[in-house]
């Protein structure tokens, strides 16, 4: 039984050829099926499993903890396999594919499932389903319970502390989405872009039961509602608010990378974040970090300046 089954190697958005790491033959006995002896009786299931991912952090740091434990991987791959019963061995080799990608560094996973007792009457030698998901489609997941994430505010034309404050209220006021700590309001210096005023910054920490999509076009809607336009890369606006990280869910979609690719190296966003949970940690590239010392490193923190008289009066 072969893993992957015809389906191609994949890149990142770089370009740079993926890894993979393979798993091949996990067998466990299950009872799934659509006839009453499949689900009295039971049979094995064979699951193949590539991942697409980059081990390069891992292989030069020796570090477990910056792959994926493919011993795990094969437990829960099994688990699956003896789990709650369905019909299709479709819906078997979708709720498997959706484990594997849970580690944060998998790009994709193919996901084979292997069923050579299947009740047919002609003579065969197995029947294989094969599928591909990508990172992407839990960007439409709604969680089973809220989750937490990071989003990151900034303003720099208008009255800017009414426009924090009207932000505030307006993510207090959306479905799905319970802030919990906002934190203290910094000044910044622009970076990139064009000639343009100082900004204001803060930072809310939230829980959500939306999806990753549904709360980039809730902070989307909010923004458009204060005159957000999208002229300028980098420009001047009313309103910016940026979905900082959601979970510990890793993305490389165009429209939604998680956590955000450059929040990593700016103050504006790690200053604020650290004033308001000062244990915080961001995934990396490398792996997680502590905001702390993100921030001892990031260029821009020289020009932040700390505004205590300005508060966005958040209510316990």
């Amino acid at each position: 039984m072969s893993a992957g089954l015809g389906f191609g190697p994949m890149t990142s958005a770089s370009g740079r050829l993926l890894d993979q790491i393979r798993l091949s033959g996990v067998t466990a006995r299950g009872t799934h099926g659509v006839f009453d002896f499949e689900r009295r009786e039971g049979q094995d299931f064979t699951v193949d499993v590539v991942l697409h991912t980059d081990i390069s952090a891992a292989a030069a740091s020796d570090d477990l903890t910056r792959t994926t434990h493919y011993g795990e991987l094969a437990v829960t791959v099994a688990d699956i396999v003896r789990g709650d019963p369905v019909d299709l061995i479709e819906t078997l080799a979708e709720r498997i594919a959706l484990a594997c990608l849970a580690p944060a560094g998998v790009f994709a996973a193919d996901v084979a499932v292997h069923k050579p007792q299947a009740p047919i009457t002609e003579t065969f030698g197995d029947v294989v389903v094969a599928i591909r998901r990508e990172r992407t489609i839990l960007l439409d997941r709604t969680p089973a319970e809220a989750v937490p994430v990071v989003l990151a505010l900034g303003t720099n034309l208008g009255d800017r502390l009414m426009i924090l404050r009207s932000a505030l209220e307006d993510l207090r006021a959306s479905e799905g989405l319970e802030v919990t700590v906002v934190s203290p309001v910094v000044e910044t210096d622009p970076v990139g872009g064009p000639e343009q005023p100082d900004y204001l910054n803060a930072v809310v920490l939230a829980r959500t039961t939306l999806s990753p999509n549904e709360l980039l076009a809730t902070v989307n809607l909010i923004e458009a509602g204060h005159g957000r336009e999208r002229n300028v890369r980098w420009g001047p606006r009313t309103l910016d608010i940026d979905v900082i990280s959601y979970s510990d869910l890793r993305s490389y979609d165009e429209q939604l990378t998680l956590p955000h690719p450059r929040a990593h190296q700016r103050a504006f966003v790690l200053a604020p974040w650290l004033a308001a949970d000062p244990e915080a940690v961001l995934l990396t590239a490398t792996g997680t970090e502590k905001v702390a010392v993100l921030l001892e490193e990031a260029a821009d923190r020289l020009s932040l300046r700390q505004r205590p008289e300005l508060h966005l009066e958040h209510r316990a």
